[in-house]
């Protein structure tokens, strides 16, 4: 876990945020705590899919299905908010590495735990598929390994086995390669058997400490899934035959997730498990785990209580959606965010620095007299369900046009100067050589939709160039930490405004803009201004200061 950033929200929902857990191509995912001192897993979406109203439309419907999910194997849904600015999930959190992070740091599991985790991870789909829904995307990072037993995480791309919606239309991956089944490689659909197909190959991947269709590319291990047959290494017995009926290539040869629970574990998951299922090392790394956990200070001082008023902006708290229960307790008293949206006469705010509130921990379960401190038993912290697991992929935004605001002064004259037909021609001293004004680096907070919604911060090193050259590049960090650069090419230049042509470097993730867009920088008072015409992204603004090289 990783402490907040300072432009990280503190609080989503009726949740306080105490450490970043992990991110991914869906969004964020943070350690949260309910007012009533529940920790909680809350993923909040990238910002460039909160601008999409087909997402969002896709959004509530996992959300409702995920929250049907509740076998003993599985990480409840307990809140969500798919309307707010930013939509967000919150799950039961549980104390426990990732099957990625365990076998990345201890190598290989003993065959045991490999029988125990195929057992609990098998007897959750059985029951995930009882409700007429498919995982479709069970791989390592999305198993949690606990005292209490595994746990599948993260329904985000779940889907009725009737649905027909497409995913891809916003960039959203359909699986993960290398677990992903033939028949979803080959557009063919997934049901039920292609969650065994990819359970099967976290079974390869648990006893080897490797995927059993190693390479180095996507294409590869895509290709080496439809077409040649799994390395199941130091799997034996009936591991091994249970491995090798579920990564059949034909999904009609694959065996149910039922079969495969009771060829693993006859007399139950629950009975391996409660023999003790995780070798010591792992153990004693789950129990410092919840110790941190348990001892995580959320703030010293807190604010008065904020007012249920409805979903706000990204880096300020929300209340719950409807898809949560009713809380049982007075609304969670929050810190203010840690960052301030750039007023409109452009002078850009100063993050404010996170408060502390001190959370005490015994031995014993008997609740604080103030209803803040709390002292909880070691069994307890053990016992809490699962967070979310997920592979990191980034959004960047271009600008808006930002000037013109206000009455009179300098800016005023620049946003006319921006606006007049004059403006756009090259200097007829430069020949279109860049002025001195414009050199440097500059770095600024930005926002989208108006400045409504924070996305984080966008930095440019401007370098003298002649038109239909490249000045420089453009790297936009959003607020959850995806990163898009753009590379900018000089059309003309004055001393008001310089215009140049902006477009998506090569290797971008999906979420960048991969198209041509203009650009404005524009000198205001010491700052620069960036503006650009992208509508896809939210008519985004940012107003720069100079920054050090």
């Amino acid at each position: 876990m990783q402490p907040l950033a300072g432009d990280e929200p503190t609080a989503v929902g009726p949740y306080r945020l105490l450490g970043r857990l992990g991110s991914g191509g869906m969004g964020r995912v943070y350690l949260g705590r309910s007012a009533g001192g529940r920790s909680v897993a809350v993923k909040i979406v990238h910002p460039h899919l909160a601008l999409d109203e087909e997402f969002r439309a896709r959004f509530r419907r996992e959300v409702a299905a995920a929250r049907r999910v509740g076998g003993a194997w599985t990480a409840p849904v307990l809140d969500a908010d798919p309307d707010a600015p930013v939509p967000w999930v919150a799950t039961a959190y549980a104390a426990g590495p990732s099957l990625t992070a365990a076998v990345t740091d201890g190598g290989p599991l003993p065959a045991h735990t490999v029988r125990a985790l195929g057992a609990g991870l098998a007897e959750a789909l059985t029951a995930v598929h009882e409700l007429g829904l498919v995982h479709r995307d069970v791989k390592p990072s999305n198993v949690l390994l606990t005292l209490d037993g595994p746990l599948l995480i993260d329904f985000g791309i779940a889907r009725a086995t009737d649905g027909t919606a497409s995913l891809t239309s916003s960039g959203v991956s359909i699986g993960s390669p290398g677990y992903m089944s033939p028949e979803q490689i080959l557009g063919k659909g997934a049901t039920g058997a292609a969650d065994v197909f990819s359970l099967g190959a976290v079974l390869a991947y648990a006893a080897n400490g490797a995927p059993p269709f190693p390479g180095d590319s996507s294409a590869a291990l895509l290709y080496k899934v439809v077409h040649e047959e799994p390395e199941l290494g130091a799997l034996s017995g009936e591991l091994r035959e249970v491995a090798e009926a579920c990564l059949a290539k034909e999904a009609g040869r694959r065996p149910g997730p039922a079969e495969v629970a009771r060829r693993l574990a006859p007399e139950g998951a629950a009975r391996l498990v409660a023999g003790g299922w995780l070798p010591g090392a792992l153990v004693e790394r789950v129990s410092r785990s919840a110790v941190e956990v348990l001892n995580l200070e959320a703030a010293e001082a807190v604010p008065a209580a904020v007012p249920a008023s409805g979903p706000v902006e990204f880096s300020t708290p929300s209340v719950a959606g409807e898809f949560g229960p009713p809380p049982t307790v007075p609304p969670a008293v929050v810190p203010e965010p840690r960052d301030v949206v750039p007023t409109p006469e452009g002078t850009p705010g100063k993050p404010g620095k996170p408060g502390k509130v001190s959370v005490s921990v015994a031995a014993t379960a008997v609740p604080g007299a103030d209803g803040r401190g709390r002292r909880v038993s070691c069994t307890v912290a053990l016992a809490v369900a699962a967070a979310l697991a997920v592979v990191t992929v980034g959004v960047g935004f271009l600008v808006k046009p930002f000037l013109g605001t206000d009455g009179g002064g300098a800016d005023s004259d620049a946003g006319a100067a921006a606006k007049s037909p004059s403006a756009s021609a090259p200097s007829a001293s430069g020949g279109g050589a860049i002025p001195a004004a414009y050199l440097g680096t500059w770095q600024g907070s930005a926002t989208a939709l108006s400045g409504n919604l924070p996305i984080g911060t966008f930095r440019v090193t401007v370098e003298q160039a002649a038109v239909g050259k490249e000045l420089g590049r453009l790297r936009q960090t959003d607020q959850l930490g995806g990163v898009c650069t753009d590379i900018l090419t000089l059309r003309s230049v004055t001393a008001t405004r310089l215009v140049a042509s902006s477009e998506g470097a090569e290797g971008n993730h999906d979420g960048c803009d991969p198209g041509t867009n203009t650009v404005y920088l524009t000198p205001s008072h010491g700052d620069l201004v960036y503006t650009s015409d992208s509508s896809a992204e939210g008519n985004p603004v940012a107003v720069m200061s100079k920054a050090g090289d």
